[in-house]
């Protein structure tokens, strides 16, 4: 009687283990999720660094487009759409110009 009991707490016993090592949910399962969370966190982040830096590059195109718009106008006279013009009689405005140091520098970081 005793050799049975034993003999059923051994086969609980290895049930029981092979369910938490191997079945379903089990540490094996428990580990390779770990790893796999960690792998994707780890692209989450080089993707959130990546929409950063494109977001930094959209940034600068609608700011470099009102700059360029600006540098426009008082270089080149633009008139926007929505803009009237007048001329006014009188001495001539005068032309904002960089040096030609800063226009090589300025052409040299794109």
């Amino acid at each position: 009687m005793l050799k049975l009991v034993t003999l059923i707490c051994l086969l609980l016993l290895a049930v029981i283990q092979f369910r938490l090592w191997w079945g379903e949910n089990g540490l094996l399962e428990y580990f390779e999720l770990r790893q796999q969370v960690a792998l994707q966190a780890e692209e989450n982040d080089q993707l959130r660094k990546r929409n950063q830096r494109l977001d930094a590059q959209v940034q600068d195109l609608k700011d470099g487009l009102q700059a360029v718009e600006e540098r426009a106008r008082y270089d080149l006279g633009m008139i926007g759409q929505t803009e009237r013009f007048y001329w006014l009689i009188g001495e001539p405005p005068r032309v904002f110009q960089l040096p030609d140091d800063t226009v090589s520098e300025a052409g040299a970081s794109r």
